[in-house]
């Protein structure tokens, strides 16, 4: 594997991943025989595509190749990617061919001022998510919801973090516990794609991978999801499971933080116990230190 390389390297791992999840009956082939590997062998993929066993050896290896569009598109083809997926293997096989990798962004995320202030304005849990989830400044109505910020030290404060920790979120009674972390472990890979080495997605990525045999074996899936809403359900011991729906929204910078919004339906249940759960934050006594 060359680690020179870093977009080749997440190019081959995209390649091998998807390879791996499909099987020869999928692609109109039979199995016969046994086979050492569940999914498609490389000199299958490698005949769907129309390309040699040594060349789609040497991308899965994230070797010195260039592939063309035409390549791409059919090795999209024969993997049977969706128009995400496509956009992602383009993506780190256009970062591939570069030369020399480009200079990557690494600057302090920071939040504009009128930002902060319309986070404080606003009458529904907000925040604000860097590139690689970490909760860069929320408003009274979200620390109701996820608690203090003082709680937690500032690298513990990452929202991918949070969903492993089983302090935060226990995944065998937190309903949609997968769905939710795969959202995040999408928005993750992302930001991965774009900067393969950045410091602070190696050390999330790798602290998760040691501690956490589900986030293993989410990870290496390698899914590919470009999630801009959903559903999250928070587990609130005063008042219940309050199930929510989230949007987001980009904020200047590229690439930069998102606004995270969660709403309710008015007059539901879950509106209910939210407006409860506010009242109890507004209302709880101030720790002095």
């Amino acid at each position: 594997m060359n680690s020179s390389r870093p977009h080749a390297r997440e190019l081959g791992d995209f390649l091998r991943a998807r390879r791996g999840q499909l099987r020869p009956q999928d692609v109109g082939l039979v199995p016969g025989g046994r086979r050492k590997v569940t999914g498609l062998r490389r000199e299958e993929l490698a005949l769907l595509a129309g390309v040699s066993t040594d060349y789609y050896q040497r991308m899965e290896q994230g070797r010195e190749v260039r592939p063309s569009d035409d390549i791409l598109n059919a090795l999209a083809r024969a993997l049977g990617l969706d128009d995400k997926e496509c956009r992602h293997l383009f993506a780190l096989a256009r970062a591939a061919r570069r030369p020399e990798p480009t200079k990557a962004d690494r600057g302090r995320e920071r939040v504009p001022d009128s930002t902060r202030r319309l986070l404080r304005l606003m009458a529904t849990p907000a925040l604000v998510l860097g590139r690689h989830l970490d909760l860069l400044d929320w408003n009274e109505m979200a620390e109701a919801l996820l608690g203090s910020p003082d709680d937690y030290p500032p690298d513990r404060l990452n929202m991918l973090l949070l969903m492993f920790d089983e302090t935060f979120t226990d995944p065998r009674t937190c309903p949609g516990w997968e769905e939710q972390a795969l959202e995040y472990i999408g928005m993750m890979r992302s930001a991965v794609a774009a900067d393969p080495t950045h410091p602070r997605a190696t050390a999330i990525v790798g602290e998760l991978s040691i501690r956490s045999a589900e986030f293993r074996g989410l990870w290496a899936r390698h899914d590919v999801r470009e999630t801009v809403s959903g559903t999250k359900t928070f587990q609130v011991p005063q008042v219940g499971d309050i199930v929510l729906g989230w949007d987001t929204y980009p904020l200047p910078g590229n690439p930069g933080p998102v606004m995270l919004v969660f709403t309710v339906e008015p007059g539901s249940a879950d509106a209910d116990r939210l407006q409860l759960l506010t009242s109890l934050h507004a209302t709880r006594p101030t720790r002095v230190d």
